[in-house]
């Protein structure tokens, strides 16, 4: 703790060299949910009974065996790793290999977009420890997105716009520093600066820390739904949902 007091923590805008540490931030910060997402799932009742049950009829089958009870419970805990794995490596590997395969061009070269990270260091050496990036929908855009969701039909919007808000993400060393609350005000200052009416984002059920801080934050969740573009088999069994927070400004 007396190190971190010594540094200088610094919120600026990302630069191209910041690349290789903001996908590497960015790929620990998605696979971190990997196991909260299994203890969680593993956790619900309807598993729970699975587990006992296929365990029972291990022991049975292996004639009063406990190691194949044991094999056989392990069995359904590995599928459902397998699922929860599946889920958040594939979010990942979408991400990298489109929208983040070309930061600049995807994000930087739209002024309607912000990308920011947080660095530490003092006059020898810094490095990257967190990140945040907004990317923003004008009045005629989110019209334009809700009528193409809702067959053509226009379905209202806010007056000014949106910010959608992803990567944000906290290097673990720097958990609980406010670090996440900083990141996420520098996101709410772009969006009122741009004159947006709110800012919008997406997290995932087992994600109960950065909830809790959205929540500390001022933001509301107003959704929820269980399409995670994974197999719909895979989406069931892994019993993850994302939800959708906004804060109006």
């Amino acid at each position: 703790m007396a190190q971190k007091k010594n540094l200088q923590l610094t919120i600026r805008e990302y630069l191209p060299s910041d690349q290789c540490v903001v996908k590497q931030l960015f790929c620990d910060g998605v696979r971190e949910n990997i196991y909260p997402a299994f203890f969680k799932s593993m956790s619900h009742p309807d598993h729970v009974g699975v587990a006992l049950s296929i365990s029972v009829a291990g022991y049975v089958l292996g004639g009063s065996s406990y190691f194949q009870a044991l094999l056989f419970g392990a069995a359904w805990a590995g599928l459902i790793y397998f699922c929860c794995h599946e889920i958040y490596e594939g979010y990942m590997l979408r991400r990298l290999s489109v929208d983040m395969a070309d930061i600049q061009t995807n994000y930087l070269d739209n002024p309607n977009n912000g990308f920011w990270v947080a660095e530490v260091g003092d006059s020898t050496l810094s490095r990257v420890v967190g990140m945040v990036m907004v990317m923003g929908r004008r009045k005629v855009e989110e019209d334009d997105h809700r009528d193409n969701l809702n067959g053509g039909m226009g379905t209202g919007s806010s007056a000014d716009g949106s910010g959608e808000m992803s990567y944000l993400v906290v290097s673990f060393p720097w958990r609980r520093t406010k670090l996440g609350s900083q990141l996420t005000q520098r996101a709410l200052d772009f969006c009122k600066e741009q004159g947006f009416a709110r800012l919008v984002l997406d997290v995932s059920s087992p994600q109960t820390g950065a909830i809790s801080l959205l929540r500390k934050a001022g933001f509301i969740q107003t959704s929820s739904h269980s399409n995670t573009h994974a197999n719909g088999l895979i989406a069931k069994l892994a019993r993850i949902s994302v939800i959708r927070m906004e804060k109006f400004l």
